[in-house]
């Protein structure tokens, strides 16, 4: 590991945790001498990050203290690079757009030197399937999304029959190369998973559902938990 990458390594294990860490217990998750630790340590604290302690008693990075954007480690850009890489293949045309937008902003605003690791990362997703091919303007549902209103659907399900739901949109959930539409349904009283491709229109109402939107995510996670425990 660069010294570089191991300063910034040091931020983010003394952002993680909010006791004091000691030098000992952070030369030991770094992998390096106590000797090479404290001379990192120093180098930080003459840059002014702020660090209060000292050897034997341990560090803690003060309350406030956020990193420079964009201070990443090459893992961390090949990882950016690969998630954007994902959603340019596999997520709705306008979200696809944004991802290759983010790949070119990423790569104008870091040091020339770590350009290639976005621009040609080692890792890349592999898309076999044709594309999912929906009916409304996804940009549109994740602005919904944000802002809570209530949607208007018709949905088609497998059985092939049709019918006009009222939901709560929570999140767009992403499972075995296909799109779901997670929600609270206002007649089935319950949660429900609508295949993006499978919904014929989509309206976005004008009142926004009183329920906070992390609740209902939350009340989903625990009774997914509990069906598939």
């Amino acid at each position: 590991m660069r010294r570089t990458e191991r300063l910034f390594q040091i931020i983010q294990i003394l952002r993680s945790t909010r006791s004091p860490i000691t030098g000992r217990d952070l030369a030991d998750e770094l992998e390096i001498s106590l000797r090479t630790l404290y001379r990192d340590m120093a180098e930080l604290m003459a840059q002014r990050i702020p660090i209060t302690g000292e050897a034997g008693m341990g560090y803690v990075l003060n309350d406030g203290y956020d990193m420079p954007p964009l201070m990443l480690t090459a893992d961390e850009l090949e990882a950016a690079a690969l998630g954007a890489a994902w959603v340019a293949s596999e997520a709705d045309p306008s979200l696809a757009r944004a991802a290759r937008d983010l790949v070119t902003k990423l790569s104008e605003a870091i040091p020339k030197e770590l350009r290639p690791i976005v621009l040609n990362a080692s890792s890349k997703p592999i898309k076999t399937d044709a594309k999912i091919s929906e009916r409304f303007d996804s940009a549109l549902l994740r602005h919904a999304i944000r802002e809570r209103y209530r949607l208007q659907i018709i949905y088609t399900d497998r059985d092939d029959t049709t019918t006009d739901r009222f939901i709560w949109p929570m999140l767009i959930a992403y499972l075995d190369r296909n799109r779901y539409l997670v929600a609270w349904c206002e007649s089935r009283q319950d949660y429900r998973h609508f295949k993006t491709d499978r919904i014929q229109d989509l309206k976005v109402l004008g009142e926004k559902y009183p329920e906070r939107r992390a609740v209902l995510i939350k009340g989903w996670e625990n009774v997914m938990a509990k069906r598939h425990g």
